[in-house]
């Protein structure tokens, strides 16, 4: 069932609105990142200048830069994922409309408000867990792929209930996806928000993905 709504959705992703939509994503996503950027930047050139260091700019911007590497592979997913959660609705609705018409006559959305709380408590949830973790990911970098299964393990859990709370309180008189396959469907975004280039597509495919597994039920089962 995850790999018949990853292959679902896939499509989704080139609609002409979904297109949009995941413009508007990557394009807030970098302005964050970029602004973090500043920040550092800023704070490392602060410190330097009040410890009386040398190196100057080339100094802080290697430090930046390193920094702003872990932070990409730790906080870009949990970044990109609470942005998309402030446009999910409209996502999720331009999916729905394609492909679940009935459906989508008989949503509710979500609005703004909701959105946005679901965004910051997604994005909390994320940077905590994976905090958490942050000791076992460096034990676990000698191993050589154990610091890859944990970070997919933790995030595999995250991710499927983010994408489910996406979708089901748009449909509360359906069932829920079950926990087993949020848990598979959280699996599948983790390992496309891992691959580069692909990755910048994976908030609206993870979307679009849980369309399917909430909606596409009877449609396999018939």
């Amino acid at each position: 069932m995850v790999l018949t709504a990853a292959l679902r959705a896939f499509p989704s992703i080139f609609h002409k609105r979904t297109l949009r939509l995941l413009g508007r994503t990557l394009l807030l996503t970098l302005v964050i990142f970029v602004g973090l950027a500043a920040v550092l930047w800023w704070g490392f050139h602060a410190l330097r200048l009040h410890l009386g260091w040398g190196g100057g700019g080339v100094a802080e911007a290697t430090a930046t830069v390193a920094l702003m590497i872990g932070a990409g592979w730790l906080l870009f997913r949990a970044v990109a994922m609470a942005v998309m959660g402030l446009f999910a609705d409209d996502i999720i609705e331009a999916v729905e409309q394609d492909r679940y018409p009935q459906a989508a006559l008989t949503a509710r959305p979500v609005g703004w408000a909701r959105s946005g709380r679901y965004a910051l408590a997604s994005l909390a949830r994320t940077i905590g867990w994976n905090l958490v973790a942050l000791p076992g990911y460096i034990l676990l970098l000698a191993t050589g792929v154990g610091t890859i299964g944990l970070f997919l393990i933790v995030n595999a859990y995250l991710l499927g209930r983010d994408m489910a709370d996406m979708v089901e309180p748009r449909h509360p008189a359906l069932p829920p996806i079950a926990r087993s396959s949020r848990w598979f469907m959280g699996l599948a975004s983790a390992l496309i928000f891992l691959i580069p280039l692909v990755n910048l597509l994976a908030p609206i495919w993870s979307a679009a993905m849980a369309v399917h597994m909430l909606l596409g039920r009877s449609r396999t089962s018939a």
